[in-house]
């Protein structure tokens, strides 16, 4: 519980009617979820506006309001508080509610199109490898400690973020690894959330169906590094042509990290098999038991940020080599009849290429690849012949299925997805709308020695169908007709 005028510690503070000496005992902004003396924040989204439930709120027990606008009937029991913009509001707010819990924290947020899940979670991993009490915040799960706790987002609203950053602080954690998407940049779901660093994978076309241009999206990753403090550092993956982009309004210190140029931290693939990578950090050699190039430069963003943060360079490295693969991230399993089935979250264009160059660069040559990929529905639809044109450029046999189609019938997506099909490779190409069926019918393409692609959903454990969640997974699938075979 905490009185109004201290929660709203540096707000831009419009208008007030009524007193802000009165206690507080949560912070919304969702309607349904208002309680007894709470402060409801009404918040202008993309689906609905919340000064249309202002009325609701109040009857349901609000005491107090935020607004951009003050509703036409003002109650004197309410207090009412016209900001500029009820978002940014929301996340000072939020912080100040929960003691301002990102102060307490070396917090770290990593943005881009991939690797920003393998990154955090990698992180995460290695500073409990090396004793140190930590939190992550990622799309798979969220974890405080040995304590796991479901995602529903990315980055969580900016008052379930709070209320997650005082748990890690409360439970003795000195750092912290979130992940920071662009919706929450534009959402300002990080307001009033101090970073000690930020980590910048790479940027592709994605998320177009809600940032409308590429432009957009890369104003909205760039936003991030421009709200990073000077005591904080800015860490970039060179080999990404838009990293000079990302901080150059940043104020925070500005080091990079690369493969393929020069950088402040170097990383040259020594070897690339199943069995890991051999990699070359900074000139010492390094074994890691994950796979491929682009989980090279997600172990060189660990390293350099670990560096950064101030941890022994040697033991960085000794136990970086010890850590495996994320969950639903290249993760692969093998058949007694010698298949290999590889699950991968890829789901944009540039993923899909970097999976499947990865297998191209690790088979002997005399295997056939065989991809099982879809595309979300209700996504960004720019995207569906590009992906059905990669995978059939990178594959011997394709199987088109369906993702998680939400609202939109899967024929529909699957239609789009054939427009990438040239004449050429329709021969090579299936079309199963049941995704099931679909990695069923690969597995029984497959012979002994074959590779198996399942893209596009990783880690989840569902398909969202019709805006119902089924049972699915990947992985389990996989292994279970491939263990049937």
């Amino acid at each position: 519980m905490k009185l109004l005028r201290d929660i709203l510690y540096k707000v831009g503070l419009l208008e007030v009617s009524g007193t802000t000496n009165m206690a507080i005992t949560s912070v919304v902004f969702d309607s349904r979820r208002v309680e007894k003396d709470c402060l409801f924040v009404a918040v202008r989204g993309t689906q609905s506006d919340g000064h249309a439930y202002i009325d609701k709120a109040i009857e349901q027990g609000a005491i107090a309001v935020i607004c951009e606008e003050f509703p036409e009937k003002i109650s004197e029991r309410i207090a009412y508080v016209k900001v500029k913009d009820a978002g940014e509001a929301l996340g000072i707010i939020a912080s100040n509610f929960y003691d301002s819990p990102s102060q307490q924290l070396k917090l770290i947020g990593i943005t881009g199109t991939n690797g920003k899940t393998t990154t955090t979670t990698l992180l995460f991993r290695l500073f409990r490898a090396m004793g140190h009490k930590a939190g992550m915040l990622t799309t798979v799960k969220n974890q405080i400690n040995a304590e796991e706790i479901p995602a529903t987002h990315t980055t969580p609203d900016a008052v379930e973020l709070n209320k997650l950053l005082r748990r890690m602080v409360d439970a003795g954690c000195k750092y912290a690894f979130m992940e920071v998407s662009s919706h929450a940049v534009v959402q300002q779901r990080i307001a009033g959330v101090e970073f000690a660093g930020g980590i910048f994978t790479n940027i592709t076309h994605d998320h177009l169906d809600y940032h409308k241009t590429f432009d957009a999206y890369i104003k909205a990753k760039k936003g991030f590094f421009d709200q990073l403090p000077s005591d904080a550092f800015a860490l970039v993956n060179k080999d990404d042509s838009n990293s000079a982009v990302m901080v150059q309004n940043s104020r925070a210190l500005k080091r990079s990290f690369s493969i393929h140029s020069s950088a402040d931290y170097k990383c040259r693939v020594i070897e690339n098999q199943f069995s890991g990578l051999l990699l070359q950090l900074d000139g010492t050699e390094m074994w890691s038991k994950l796979i491929g190039s682009f989980n090279a430069s997600n172990l060189l963003a660990v390293y350099a940020a670990a560096l950064l943060l101030g941890q022994d360079r040697m033991n960085v490295l000794t136990t970086l080599s010890t850590l495996g693969s994320v969950e639903g991230r290249f993760q692969y399993v093998r058949g007694e009849n010698g298949v290999t089935a590889i699950v991968d979250y890829a789901h944009t264009p540039d993923a899909l290429v970097n999976v499947l160059k990865t297998i191209k660069d690790i088979r002997t040559g005399n295997e056939q690849v065989i991809t099982v990929v879809g595309c979300g529905g209700d996504r960004d639809t720019a995207k569906r012949p590009v992906m059905a044109r990669i995978a059939c450029e990178w594959s011997n046999r394709v199987v088109l299925t369906s993702d998680n189609p939400r609202t939109e019938k899967p024929e529909s997506i699957l239609e789009q997805m054939q427009e990438g099909v040239d004449v050429v490779k329709r021969r090579t190409t299936l079309t199963i709308t049941d995704r099931r069926e679909a990695i069923r019918t690969a597995v029984s393409l497959a012979n002994p020695g074959d590779i198996i692609l399942v893209a596009g959903k990783g880690h989840e454990k569902y398909q969202e169908i019709n805006g119902v969640k089924h049972p699915f997974d990947d992985l389990e699938v996989l292994t279970e007709t491939l263990n049937n075979a």
